[in-house]
C-alpha cells in the first residue's frame, strides 16, 4: 500500500484495507450460512450475487488485477471477472436493497455509499487482495488475532489524524465507563455518536461474558446494541470493527442522530442505557436546531446530544431487561457521558438543561478526569457524567481522578491506563467521602444557578499543570469576586458603618 501513489499515510490505507476486509469477511460469513441453510433444507438468497462476490474476482491469485481490477471496482460499468459486462462493483455494491430495510444488503449499500477506493495501481491492489484472502474469517482464532490487530490500527489512525480525531476515547476510560455502569444481558445500549464502535465493541464483549445459552447469544446478536454515526469513514470503520469482534449485524445508523425532533421521540424509540462520547465544539445546522425546545436551542453539538441522551433513556416500569426475557420492574434509563469542562459552568440555554437534568434525572456522579487524557488531540479537560431516570437529584457525587504518582500529563506512548481506576471502581459501591471523593446537595447546586464546576474541597490545585483557557478563567473569576468585595467595602465605608 504504500507504494501506491494514490495513498497517503495511515489516514488512507486503513480505510482502503477496511472495505477490502468487510467484502472477505462477509464472503466467509456467507459460505458458512449457506451451508448451514442447506443441512435446514432451507433457501438461502446471499446478500452479494454473482460476480460481486470476493470468491468470484478476488479469490483466485491470478484472477482479474492491473488497469481492469481498477476499472471493475471504481467505473459504473465495467467487464466483470466473467468476461461479461455490467455494473462496475462500487456501483453494484452501493444499489443493493434489503427486502423489508434494515438487513444486510442495506448495510452493504450504506457502507459503500460513502466509501471510495484510493488505490490507482491495479497490480499493488491485487497483491493486497491476495494478502487479505489468505485470512479466514471462518476461523474464530485468527478473528481473535485480527480484532487486536484491527484496534491497534484504529490507534495509529488516532495519532495520525492529529485534531481530526474527534470520534476516538481513550480504550481505558471507555472500559472504566463499561465496568461501573454495567450493562446486563436483555438491555438496549445505544451510543448515539459511536465513532469507529469503541463503546459498543466494549459493552459486547462485557455482555458476551453473560451468555450460557443460544437464546441468549441471540439476543445478544440481535437486539442489544445500536449505534448512530454520521461521518461515512468512522461509520465504515465502526462496521468492520463490530463484525472483527463478534457482532454479526451490526446495527448502526449512518445519519445524524440529532435530526428527528425531540419531542416525537418516544417510549417505544427509548432504551435501557447510552454510553457516549459526543462531539463537543462543533456547530449543528439551524434545521437541527429546530428539533429542540426553542429555549434550549443552541450550537453547541455536545449540549444537544445531552438533550437528546435525556430524552432517549427509558422510563421506570415494567420491562423485560432479564437475559431469559422475564420482565421486572425497571428503575429507568441510565447514562454514561463525556462532557468538557465547559458543560459543567456554562450558563444561558446550558443551564436551563441542567436545571432539568438535577430536577428530573438522578445525577449521581461527576468524575473529574486528570488534564491531558485526551492530550495531545485536545488540551479541554474532561469528565463523566453518569445519570438516570430513578427520580430528581438528591445530592452529586463527585470523584477526582487523579495523575499516576510522578507523572505530569499523559502523552500517545504513555496514555490514561485502565488499572489507574481501580480506586475509583471500588469506591464506586461503598461510597465514602475523602481526599478524592466529596458530595454535593443538588438543592446548593440548584440555588448557585447550576453550576457543577465544584473543585475538591480537600485537594490541591495544580497550576503548573493547568491547561492556560482553564488559568485563564480562573483569574477572572477571581478578579470578578475581589472586584465584587471592593464594592462592598466601598458602600459600607460610605455609609459610616
Amino acid at each position: 500500500m504504500r507504494k501506491d501513489k494514490g495513498l497517503n499515510g495511515d489516514l488512507d490505507r486503513l480505510p482502503m484495507l477496511t472495505w477490502i476486509m468487510f467484502l472477505k469477511f462477509l464472503d466467509d460469513l456467507e459460505q458458512i450460512r449457506e451451508t448451514d441453510m442447506k443441512l435446514a433444507g432451507k433457501r438461502f438468497r446471499p446478500a452479494i450475487e454473482p460476480p460481486y462476490r470476493w470468491r468470484d474476482w478476488a479469490e483466485k491469485p491470478d484472477g482479474i488485477t492491473g488497469d481492469e481490477l481498477i476499472k471493475f471496482v471504481n467505473n459504473d460499468e465495467a467487464i466483470g471477472p466473467d468476461g461479461k459486462k455490467g455494473s462496475g462493483l462500487f456501483a453494484y455494491l452501493r444499489s443493493l436493497q434489503g427486502a423489508n430495510g434494515g438487513d444486510r444488503r442495506d448495510v452493504i449499500a450504506t457502507v459503500f455509499r460513502g466509501t471510495i477506493n484510493r488505490m490507482i495501481n491495479g497490480y499493488l491492489l491485487r497483491d493486497v487482495v491476495n494478502k487479505v484472502s489468505g485470512i479466514h474469517f471462518s476461523s474464530s482464532d485468527e478473528i481473535h488475532t485480527l480484532g487486536h490487530l484491527y484496534e491497534s490500527m484504529l490507534k495509529e489512525m488516532r495519532d495520525a489524524a492529529g485534531d481530526s480525531g474527534e470520534f476516538y476515547t481513550p480504550r481505558a476510560v471507555v472500559r472504566f465507563m463499561v465496568t461501573v455502569t454495567d450493562p446486563r444481558l436483555g438491555e438496549t445500549l445505544l451510543d448515539p455518536a459511536c465513532g469507529t464502535g469503541g463503546f459498543l465493541v466494549e459493552a459486547f464483549s462485557h455482555l458476551e461474558k453473560q451468555c450460557k445459552t443460544v437464546q441468549q447469544r441471540e439476543i445478544l446478536q440481535t437486539r442489544s446494541l445500536l449505534g448512530g454515526e454520521a461521518k461515512p469513514l468512522p461509520y465504515l470503520l465502526a462496521q468492520m470493527n463490530l463484525l472483527l469482534h463478534g457482532l454479526e449485524t451490526p446495527q448502526i445508523g449512518p445519519l445524524n442522530s440529532l435530526r428527528h425532533p425531540l419531542k416525537e421521540i418516544g417510549d417505544k424509540d427509548r432504551v435501557d442505557m447510552i454510553l457516549t462520547n459526543p462531539p463537543f465544539g462543533g456547530e449543528e445546522e439551524r434545521g437541527i436546531l429546530s428539533n429542540f425546545p426553542e429555549d434550549k436551542q443552541t450550537s453547541e453539538t455536545a449540549l444537544l446530544f445531552l438533550q437528546l441522551i435525556m430524552r432517549k433513556l427509558r422510563r421506570p416500569g415494567a420491562h423485560p431487561v432479564m437475559g431469559d426475557g422475564k420482565s421486572q420492574i425497571s428503575k429507568g434509563g441510565r447514562a454514561g457521558v463525556v462532557v468538557p469542562n465547559g458543560t459543567l459552568f456554562g450558563d444561558g440555554v446550558c443551564t436551563r438543561i441542567k436545571e432539568e437534568l438535577l430536577k428530573e434525572f438522578n445525577l449521581h456522579t461527576i468524575v473529574r478526569l486528570p488534564n491531558g487524557v485526551f492530550a495531545p488531540y485536545t488540551s479541554i479537560p474532561t469528565n463523566l457524567m453518569f445519570f438516570d431516570r430513578s427520580g430528581p437529584t438528591k445530592h452529586v457525587w463527585y470523584y477526582e481522578q487523579p495523575l499516576p504518582e510522578g507523572r505530569k500529563n499523559y502523552t500517545k506512548t504513555q496514555p490514561i491506563q485502565f488499572e489507574e481506576f481501580a480506586d475509583c471502581i471500588a469506591w464506586w459501591t461503598k461510597r465514602k467521602e475523602n481526599n478524592r471523593a466529596w458530595k454535593v446537595p443538588a438543592s446548593d447546586i440548584l440555588k448557585n444557578g447550576c453550576n457543577l464546576d465544584i473543585k475538591n474541597p480537600r485537594g490541591k490545585v495544580d497550576l503548573e499543570h493547568l491547561p492556560p483557557e482553564q488559568l485563564a478563567d480562573d483569574i477572572l473569576k477571581k478578579e470578578l469576586r475581589i472586584a465584587e468585595i471592593m464594592g462592598e467595602i466601598k458602600s459600607l465605608l460610605k455609609g459610616g458603618v
